[in-house]
Formats: structure tokens, C-alpha cells, sequence
């Protein structure tokens, strides 16, 4: 077994309505731009062609602005669908908000997908719905520290009732599993988040292999790559997130369980909301007006 509990065994699968641990999650589909090069896009003549047949996008410009200029942290996030864009209104959205440095993916019941993309303004999401057979089933963006449909499937587990007995050759994986069970019983909405961190303690091959087993893979996996890369995946047990840091050569440097709700480090805050309807209007006064 590869070290870190994001990493399953091998050959290990998950339900068929969860995301097995391991696996990459994939980014949608859009520019694929970062913050310089939508800027370098919205310069050209090929881009001014765009906006000038796409009013409804130089319309919905300034709503999200003021969105963003009024969300608070902890608030519900607002929606605001694409469904009435057409193809060439979608693309040009899609190259103003180009690819921020948070991706999600998170699977929901009968085989439905969102796929998340935050933009390059941060607290401004891309979420896209695909049923089992990648259709497309929505799309639209939303203002929010975290898209409600990570919330919404991180409930979607169970709680952890009992704790199977540790294997032969276990040190620790009891009361770390035990403590787990408490704090997440115990835990509530707006509580701050508990970290155990596995870099810092004893824990055997078998200990790793049962709490993996015990815990199970969830229904969410967002990768941030803002300073190094992060991975946070939700484990089958409510409330309880693997969060991991790699170095630039994709090893652990940090191996974290949290305990509570979707890790901060995922969501977007208050100042985030503030810089980036900012931008935004600036880049809807330099090249949708």
C-alpha cells in the first residue's frame, strides 16, 4: 500500500455511487485559460467579434460583480444559470472566467456528476451536472465559498455507528478511529474543524489498511493548486475529509484527516469575494463596453 490515505490499495473499488480514493479528479471543460491569458484573449479582434454578439454575456457581467461584491463567507451562495446562453455565449464566459486554481469533482445519486471549476476570480464557480452517461444535465455559475453541491453530497454519507476490529499487526488505528467517531458526533455546523495528522504519528501499514476500510471513499474530491498542491477527498464517514499536501515532485509532505466541515482551504473568503468582483468589473468596463 502507497503511503497516505487518499491513495487506496490496490485493486481496492468503491460503491458505485462514490468516488474511489485514488482517483484523479478531472477538470471540466472551458478555456482552460488562467488569469493573464483571458486577459490576453479579451484583447484580441477575434474576442471583440465575440462580445459584440454576445449581449446577454456583457449583461451578466455586472450581476455577478455585485454578487460577488456582496457575499459573505458563511452565506448561501447565489446561481445564476447558463441554460438561456447559446453555444458562442457559453465559450465566451467560459474565457472570461477561465481556470482558477480549485477543480472538483463530486458524484451524486443515480450516477450523476458535477464537475467544478473555480474561475479565475476566486469564490466564482463553473459547475456543470452529467448524467451517467455524460449528458449534460445543467450548467451555470455560482457565488459561493463552496459550490452546494460539495455540501450537499458531503452529507450524503453515513455516520460511523461501530469500529470493526483492528487486524493483526495494528498499533494505533483504534483510538485514532474511536476519537474520529467522537468528534464527528459531536461536531456542528460553524464548529472549527479538528486536524489529525498522520506525518506526525506512528501508523503501520495495517493500521493505514484498515482505516481505509473502515472509513470508505466519499462522494467529493477537489484539488487546489495554489501554493504546492492539495487534495482533499470526503471519506465514506460524514464529516470527515482526508487532506493532503504534495511537493513539486507529487510526494506527501503533510497527511491530514480533518474533522468538520468542507476544509478551508477548499473555500473561498470574504477578501476573496471583495478582489474578485473587483476584477471582474474592471474587465467588464475594458471590454464590454
Amino acid at each position: 500500500m502507497k503511503a497516505g490515505f487518499w491513495v487506496a490499495p490496490e485493486g481496492e473499488e468503491g460503491p458505485v455511487a462514490m468516488l474511489p480514493i485514488g482517483a484523479e479528479a478531472p477538470a471540466i471543460g472551458g478555456s482552460g485559460l488562467t488569469g493573464a491569458g483571458t486577459i490576453s484573449y479579451l484583447a484580441t479582434a477575434s474576442a471583440e467579434e465575440a462580445i459584440a454578439r454576445c449581449p446577454k454575456v456583457a449583461a451578466l457581467l455586472p450581476v455577478l460583480a455585485d454578487a460577488l461584491d456582496a457575499q459573505e463567507a458563511a452565506a448561501p451562495g447565489r446561481l445564476f444559470d447558463l441554460a438561456e446562453l447559446d453555444d458562442e455565449e457559453r465559450e465566451l464566459m467560459g474565457q472570461v472566467l477561465g481556470t482558477g486554481e480549485v477543480s472538483a469533482t463530486v458524484a451524486l445519486p443515480d450516477g450523476v456528476v458535477a464537475q467544478i471549476r473555480e474561475s479565475v476570480m476566486a469564490g466564482l464557480w463553473r459547475v456543470r451536472f452529467e448524467d451517467r452517461d455524460g449528458r449534460p444535465l445543467a450548467d451555470y455559475v455560482e457565488v459561493a465559498a463552496i459550490p452546494a453541491a460539495v455540501e450537499r453530497a458531503a452529507t450524503m454519507t453515513r455516520t460511523l455507528d461501530t469500529i470493526p476490529p483492528p487486524p493483526e499487526g495494528a498499533m494505533n488505528v483504534l483510538p485514532i478511529l474511536t476519537e474520529i467517531r467522537d468528534r464527528a458526533a459531536r461536531h456542528r455546523p460553524g464548529d472549527a474543524n479538528h486536524t489529525l495528522t498522520f506525518t506526525l504519528l506512528p501508523m503501520s501499514e495495517a493500521d493505514m489498511a484498515h482505516l481505509q476500510t473502515t472509513l470508505g471513499p466519499g462522494p467529493v474530491q477537489i484539488l487546489s493548486r495554489g501554493y504546492g498542491t492539495c487534495r482533499i477527498v470526503a471519506t465514506g464517514v460524514r464529516d470527515v475529509w482526508s487532506v493532503q499536501y504534495f511537493n513539486a515532485m507529487d510526494t506527501i509532505v503533510l497527511d491530514t484527516l480533518e474533522i468538520g466541515g468542507v476544509p478551508t482551504t477548499a473555500k473561498a473568503a470574504v477578501e476573496d469575494f471583495r478582489d474578485s468582483a473587483e476584477r471582474l468589473r474592471e474587465i467588464e468596463e475594458a471590454y464590454f463596453r
